[in-house]
């Protein structure tokens, strides 16, 4: 059953071939069999999981329900969920029970489907490599020695390990995209706004989106038809009806006009992964899409204007954990100094401490200026370079990695090389754009990724185009031996 798409499950539970408690237990079997060596879970919440299904079963017996209703997920765990343990993979939250459901929980569970429990991600989002979380490194199913990618590694390595059939995660520059590519997933990260951030732990909140990690563009369709809306609680959050993303899968792509960036294919570019993408490009045109060189000029300029935007938002919202009201308390403290100090110094890892003092710095009295001020100019130069490509394309197509998964502790003393491994994932969040990754190839039995970001509000489109290329490609339908 873990193989199964989300249709042919939800035909199954309609067709009482098997149960949402038959299905529910036969991943929290796998959880429990497999995740001992991927460390994908932080949380298991199986009683919850096995009432939800019981619940969903009866709606199904009723002739009640839709097409997401008994099916098991995974949440990131920064989104809150009522009564359960919300960490953000960090020590700060390791004692927070979340008092709320995040919007998108909300919204899941009406849909009836049935959450299975929470998984690891970096330290408040922050990494690559599902390396920084306070609750040790995720490993990849491919290959158990290198990484998932992240901060969204624990929600790959789940559903690429078929410990959960779906998951949601975020995209705060790259987060669902980058280690969707490493595990041979279908990750969508959709327009800002489209989805709420109420109740999803901030890390940067003019790049924050959540979204989904799932097999196939298909999957991935019905699981953001559920999550995508309006909520006022959420003042960013854009009151526009959500297109039906389903319903537009299988659209020609004949006359689609595809835009590939120079500067997604330049230098530091693996052979390998390139071949992969030029040969998806080419079933595209196969199938009746134009591909057309277009340039994005101050993409090279992504990687310091969302390490500097990032970390300045970042530093603004962590200074809300503080050892007062919630969260890491030093024991004994002297006085308020001291309460603070030693609260954050023992909360927070080194990922998470170097971006507030970067933050700090760059919002500081004199540098502000010189460095936030002059960041957020380029990131409208980035914005205005992608409205250009758009007038000529529909769909900008590239690379999402510039290799495959690295090996554990690889990169861990070199925070640069880490940051880098976003250069062609961070420009779609500092624009704000919809952008996916779907596997197109392999490199040495490890996966490759191919992105596609699109215009504001055009998730439909992104998922037709893979849906399409899916159709005639089976790199999505790959499993790791181990896990099959």
């Amino acid at each position: 059953m873990h193989k199964d798409s989300l249709a042919a499950l939800a035909d199954g539970l309609r067709n009482r071939r098997f149960s949402s408690r038959e299905l529910t237990e036969h991943f929290l079997t796998r959880i429990e069999q497999h995740d001992g060596t991927l460390n994908s879970y932080v949380t298991v919440t199986a009683e919850r999981a096995l009432a939800q299904a019981d619940a969903a079963d009866a709606q199904i017996a009723k002739g009640e329900g839709g097409p997401l209703t008994g099916i098991p997920l995974a949440h990131k765990d920064l989104f809150c969920t009522n009564g359960v343990r919300t960490a953000c993979g960090s020590k700060m939250l390791d004692n927070f029970i979340a008092p709320y459901d995040a919007h998108i929980v909300e919204l899941l569970d009406a849909a009836g489907m049935v959450t299975l429990g929470k998984v690891n991600m970096d330290e408040f989002a922050m990494g690559s490599s599902t390396e920084t979380s306070y609750y040790g490194p995720t490993r990849n199913p491919w290959d158990t020695a290198r990484v998932p990618g992240g901060s969204s590694g624990g929600s790959v390595a789940a559903v690429a390990a078929g410990l959960a059939p779906v998951a949601t995660a975020t995209d705060t520059g790259g987060s669902i995209r980058q280690p969707a590519a490493l595990t041979g997933l279908t990750g969508i990260k959709p327009t800002y706004g489209r989805v709420s951030r109420y109740g999803m732990v901030a890390f940067a909140s003019s790049l924050d989106q959540a979204g989904v990690v799932a097999h196939s563009a298909e999957d991935a369709a019905l699981v953001l038809q559920a999550m995508a809306g309006f909520d006022a609680r959420d003042s960013t959050c854009v009151e526009r009806p959500v297109d039906d993303y389903a319903a537009a899968l299988g659209n020609d792509i004949r006359g689609l006009k595809i835009g590939l960036p120079s500067q997604y294919f330049g230098e530091g570019l693996d052979p390998q992964v390139r071949a992969a993408v030029d040969a998806a490009a080419a079933e595209l045109e196969k199938l009746g899409a134009t591909l057309t060189p277009i340039e994005l000029p101050n993409t090279p300029l992504s990687v310091p204007t969302y390490y500097v935007v990032a970390p300045a938002e970042a530093s603004s919202n962590l200074s809300r954990f503080d050892g007062v009201r919630y969260g890491h308390r030093c024991a004994e403290p002297v006085n308020l100094e001291d309460l603070y100090k030693r609260s954050r110094g023992e909360g927070f890892g080194d990922e998470v401490k170097r971006r507030i003092m970067v933050g700090t710095y760059v919002l500081s009295h004199g540098y502000y200026d010189a460095y936030y001020l002059q960041a957020q100019k380029v990131r409208r130069l980035i914005a205005d370079d992608f409205a250009r490509a758009f007038e000529q394309v529909d769909v900008v197509l590239g690379p999402t990695t510039q290799g495959t998964a690295f090996a554990l502790g690889e990169q861990t003393d070199d925070p640069v090389t880490m940051y880098l491994n976003d250069i062609y994932t961070i420009a779609a969040n500092l624009a704000g754009l919809p952008a996916m990754s779907i596997p197109c190839g392999q490199a040495a039995g490890l996966p490759i990724g191919l992105q596609l970001i699109g215009r504001h509000f055009d998730e439909g489109r992104l998922l037709n185009v893979a849906h399409a290329y899916q159709q005639v490609s089976d790199w999505h339908a790959l499993w790791p031996e181990a896990y099959a």
